[in-house]
């Protein structure tokens, strides 16, 4: 049983500055690994019926090919989680070589010795990389977690070829990210809660251009919130055998409230393909 203080993870989720986000993650990301079966860390893309896995994955071919990762020779994937998107796509694209950049050490220690993937501890505000040395910069379902995210857009503009592209995946709003607004998932939303608008603005404003831009919460919250609702039975009772019951009824409250909000059009989910300007 993982022994949670619910009072420190209420301060993760409120204040969510960089040692915050990892010993949330290091905390409560087995909750979406016993979920959904495997090792990825997003929401992903359903298209009819799919497992979560299978929902996961398939967002991860989608942004590659956003990406255009078969064109591509060096990829950073910034926020690489436990590192599965990055192993995928290299099984998909075998020339492709990877950097997974990653503040959360353990993390990276995951998957341990990968083909043509190097793990790097570091912050996607200060990257080890040299300018222009890189085809792909990759944010999946990550940056809404970096900070100071002008940094973030920053160093990527830095490090990409002329050629480069920046994609990203990622929640935002489409009101202000109120209480009166998001009510109390403005609280469990364990990230920041940029708007749409705000994304784009400090993309265009640190050297990119927007040449794709994708809105799918539709395809996101709705069938995952459906998903859980109908196997909740079996969901809670995997998840109870390692977690204490109330983290399982505010995932199943905030899920239900994510529905809500997408289906009320005040959050959504976007990809963005960017191009340096």
């Amino acid at each position: 049983m993982v022994t949670l203080n619910p009072i420190d993870v209420f301060l993760w989720t409120v204040r969510r500055n960089e040692n915050d986000v990892v010993n949330l993650y290091n905390s409560l990301s087995g909750v979406m690994q016993l979920a959904t079966g495997g090792t990825m860390l997003n929401f992903g893309y359903w298209e009819g019926r799919m497992e979560p896995v299978h929902a996961q994955e398939n967002l991860c071919h989608k942004f590659g090919s956003m990406a255009e990762l078969n064109d591509a020779r060096t990829a950073v994937d910034l926020g690489s989680g436990l590192s599965a998107p990055a192993i995928l796509w290299q099984k998909e694209f075998t020339n492709l070589c990877l950097y997974c950049v990653n503040t959360n050490y353990g993390q990276l220690l995951f998957s341990g010795r990968q083909r043509n993937i190097e793990f790097l501890n570091s912050t996607s505000t200060m990257l080890p990389l040299s300018d222009g040395t890189v085809d792909r910069v990759l944010a999946l379902e990550s940056s809404q977690h970096f900070k100071p995210y002008m940094d973030f857009v920053s160093e990527s503009r830095r490090v990409l070829k002329p050629s480069g592209i920046l994609a990203l995946a990622l929640p935002v709003t489409l009101v202000r990210p109120s209480l009166s607004n998001l009510g109390m998932l403005k609280l469990t939303w364990s990230s920041e809660h940029y708007t749409l608008g705000k994304i784009r603005d400090l993309l265009k404003s640190g050297g990119f251009q927007i040449s794709e831009e994708r809105l799918i919460g539709s395809m996101v919250y709705e069938p995952l919130a459906d998903f859980y609702i109908e196997n909740r039975q079996n969901l809670r009772d995997t998840i109870l055998a390692r977690y204490p019951a109330y983290v399982e009824k505010i995932l199943f409250w905030s899920i239900q409230k994510m529905k809500k909000a997408s289906e009320n059009k005040m959050i959504d989910y976007v990809l963005f393909k960017c191009l340096p300007s």
